[in-house]
């Protein structure tokens, strides 16, 4: 295997670790909240991220455009597979070297997807809410994040 796969994987492992067990690099103190709250508070921050919002939101008059060019070269890929494994059929022998650049155009559709994915759909996307009685854009975050404040449950709405 190269060594930037190897990389790659042991990079997303370990981000899966530290997810999945809680482990931060800098642990903050967790903001403390009166017994006759708990349980019922959620946490939120300041959504952080303008420049991801904007590029979101100028992408949004594209994404149809986007979705339906996505598509068409899936479809064109599809039937480049199926054109090469027929050839390989008809030969009734393996060509190895007919597969190469359809799957250079594999790697790269599938990189280009995430790529635009993820400019699309910003990293405040699916934790923004909404708090009732108070403007700005929150996400939701942990107790113990910088910035972080306790709202009532019943405020947040998503």
């Amino acid at each position: 295997m190269k060594s930037s796969f190897i990389f790659s994987i042991i990079a997303l492992v370990a981000v899966i670790v530290a997810a999945s067990f809680g482990i931060q690099m800098f642990p903050q103190n967790p903001i403390v909240v009166p017994e006759s709250v708990a349980g019922s508070e959620l946490y939120v921050c300041h959504a952080a991220s303008q420049t991801w919002d904007s590029i979101s939101m100028s992408m949004r008059p594209f994404n149809r455009y986007i979705i339906i060019s996505f598509f068409f070269v899936i479809m064109i890929l599809l039937f480049n597979w199926g054109w090469a494994m027929y050839q390989n059929l008809l030969n009734d022998k393996f060509k190895r070297e007919s597969f190469t650049n359809i799957w250079k155009f594999t790697k790269f559709t599938f990189w280009v997807g995430i790529i635009v994915l993820m400019l699309s759909l910003t990293p405040n996307h699916f934790r923004t809410v909404h708090i009732r009685g108070v403007g700005g854009d929150w996400v939701l975050c942990e107790n113990n994040t910088p910035g972080a404040a306790a709202v009532r449950a019943d405020a947040v709405t998503m």
